[in-house]
């Protein structure tokens, strides 16, 4: 069960010290313009293209650089096109950024993205990864997919 007290500490300020739950401090503190960007990350828009499935918005162009450079095939080619790292999901130098924090979005992006491509692609099936092995290193916390036969 996730903790939500420990990678939101100050819900536990909130109330005059008697904390708020993730909902309440959600609807306290958030914006309509995150939540439809968050949108995009939460609910992801996947596209087909010449046999590929890839992530709404990718560039025809660099599809056809990593073809000319990628030896191992459509399978290596999607997860580098349809990987995202992350500490990319806010700015640069966020201060709060931890392992924590990424590890549980990590985890639920997985999720979500196993039952979106599930769901709108239901004759494909692929493997989605995030590797959670990395310590210290925040950068390298990233999520991926491709298809699989």
């Amino acid at each position: 069960m996730t903790d939500f007290n420990e990678l939101i500490p100050e819900m536990r300020d909130w109330n005059n010290g008697k904390g708020v739950d993730v909902q309440t401090w959600v609807e306290c503190e958030g914006n309509f313009r995150l939540a439809v960007g968050y949108s995009t990350l939460f609910w992801p828009r996947f596209t087909e293209f010449e046999g590929y499935v890839l992530r709404e918005g990718f560039s025809v162009e660099s599809l056809r650089g990593f073809e000319q450079q990628c030896q191992e095939g459509r399978k290596t080619i999607e997860a580098v096109m349809n990987h995202f790292h992350l500490d990319g999901i806010q700015y640069m130098g966020c201060e709060d950024i931890n392992r924590d924090r990424l590890l549980y979005l990590g985890q639920i992006l997985r999720e979500i993205y196993q039952v979106k491509l599930a769901w709108q692609f239901p004759n494909k099936r692929f493997e989605v990864m995030f590797d959670d092995s990395f310590q210290d290193d925040l950068v390298n916390y990233q999520i991926t997919f491709y298809q699989i036969s």
